[in-house]
């Protein structure tokens, strides 16, 4: 079948997850299916694929190939959502996305913000509009799109177990509003009853973290042999390392967190009292 293309530029779509939602829903009308029936065909849930008809996730790439495979489009459908999820991430971070899609682990300590693959798109928003105040709303669409593309990791049919340790700091500080603080810890809860994820949260009464900066390491097996370690710097964006000293070393911090981190139980119990604190906040 023929697919449409984008009026600005037919190589980089615009406005990405909402490009390829569109195009998603048309090739599944000019096949006439229904969600459902695309959902079956794909072997995803229906509210799945409302979700990227709706431009508010991007399709997995094994979504993207099933959809190929389904329209008979031969690779639009992969390339398209390969595109978009490279667009707009800056190239320093390209490396990151690509460990982060393939990884069978992933370990995580989060000090100021929750780490991007969590993320909702209001608390992501607010995120790049208080860093960079002057950027237009078409920048910063870019940006939170790029970030929500990163869902495909916690969102396909096989994903990584993440082991997360969050810093209280990080529950507490007010990104945008108390409304969008509540919604993104509601999505935190979610995502926490799900058996490939570990919540663990630092509380301020652990005292000093033995990271002064957030980290994650990838591991591309499941007993997190050969971990990648990965960390920001102000100004200098990430860096990866994967020399057995400094993973090591990161390796040692992250498991003294963890010790000192509230258990599971309690973090989560904690995580719901403050969810809490922000919508009573919000009047």
């Amino acid at each position: 079948m023929t697919l449409r293309q984008s009026t600005a530029d037919p190589d980089i779509p615009v406005g990405g997850l909402a490009f390829f939602g569109s195009e998603v829903r048309f090739a599944r009308e000019h096949a006439g299916m229904t969600q459902t029936q695309l959902a079956l065909a794909t072997a995803y849930d229906r509210t799945y694929v409302s979700h990227v008809e709706n431009g508010s996730l991007l399709g997995s790439a094994q979504f993207a190939e099933s959809c190929d495979r389904v329209f008979q489009t031969s690779g639009y459908f992969g390339r398209l959502a390969e595109r978009i999820r490279e667009r707009n991430h800056p190239d320093w971070f390209l490396p990151y996305v690509a460990l982060e899609k393939a990884a069978a682990s992933i370990s995580d300590y989060s000090n100021t913000f929750l780490m991007g693959a969590l993320q909702t798109p209001e608390y992501a928003e607010a995120i790049f509009r208080a860093a960079s105040p002057r950027k237009s709303d078409e920048e910063i669409k870019a940006h939170v799109e790029a970030r929500l593309s990163r869902r495909e990791v916690t969102d396909r049919k096989s994903p990584p177990h993440f082991w997360l340790i969050i810093h209280e700091a990080a529950l507490r500080i007010p990104v945008g509003s108390p409304k969008i603080m509540s919604a993104q810890l509601d999505y935190v809860l979610e995502r926490a009853s799900e058996p490939h994820f570990t919540f663990q949260v630092l509380p301020f009464r652990a005292g000093a973290p033995a990271a002064e900066i957030p980290f994650t390491m990838l591991s591309p097996t499941a007993d997190e042999e050969h971990p990648v370690l990965y960390s920001e710097t102000t100004g200098k964006g990430g860096h990866l390392n994967d020399s057995q000293e400094a993973v090591r070393k990161w390796a040692g911090k992250f498991d003294h967190m963890r010790a000192s981190a509230a258990s599971e139980a309690d973090s989560l119990r904690l995580i719901h009292q403050i969810r809490r604190e922000h919508e009573c906040t919000d009047g």
